[in-house]
């Protein structure tokens, strides 16, 4: 692996206090994915929570989208030279950045029909990451807590992603994604 820092599961920064994402995959197969995000070093500061749960989705729709976010986190993972990664029952750590991507997907599914979970995880993959990101702030602000399920944003994005049918033409991968600084600090944010 030729990163500076160590990584784990899906691109999240191995050392102690660093931000990131969790999902937490029980072993019963009926309980619930939860995702959580924890601030690391700079949760309990200035009225930062150590954590957030951000989603917790039936079984059934994580079953539909993990593979998915798992084919497309793993692309860019190798794009930076990152080991590859798998869902596995228990903890599963994931950079903070695919991280917020997942919530934007997780927040889309929630509450979906089987029929609509694919068109989704469609058009879910034609945004580009920056796009992701951005969904991820604009609804997080307002809509980022697990009981926030038919509220703005969130509602929003269900509505946009699960509308029509599946996506008509692939968009073209932005080669020059594989040069930001997808799993390092950004100028001292966490």
């Amino acid at each position: 692996m030729s990163s500076k820092t160590a990584t784990i599961d899906f691109g999240a920064p191995a050392e102690f206090g660093a931000h990131l994402f969790r999902v937490e995959i029980p072993a019963a197969s009926r309980q619930p994915v939860r995702i959580v995000e924890e601030y690391g070093y700079r949760g309990e500061i200035d009225g930062i929570p150590a954590e957030e749960p951000r989603v917790v989705l039936e079984r059934r729709i994580w079953s539909q989208i993990a593979e998915p976010a798992r084919q497309e986190f793993n692309v860019r993972l190798k794009a930076a030279k990152l080991r590859p990664a798998r869902w596995h029952t228990g903890v599963n750590k994931v950079d903070r950045l695919l991280g917020r991507e997942l919530c934007v997907l997780a927040w889309a599914a929630e509450g979906a029909s089987d029929e609509a979970l694919p068109i989704i995880c469609q058009k879910w993959l034609a945004l580009r990451p920056e796009e992701r990101w951005w969904l991820f702030t604009k609804t997080v602000a307002e809509a980022g807590l697990p009981e926030d399920r038919e509220r703005g944003w969130r509602k929003a994005l269900r509505a946009a992603l699960a509308d029509g049918e599946s996506c008509r033409r692939p968009r073209p991968r932005d080669e020059d994604l594989t040069g930001l600084p997808l799993f390092h600090e950004l100028g001292g944010e966490g």
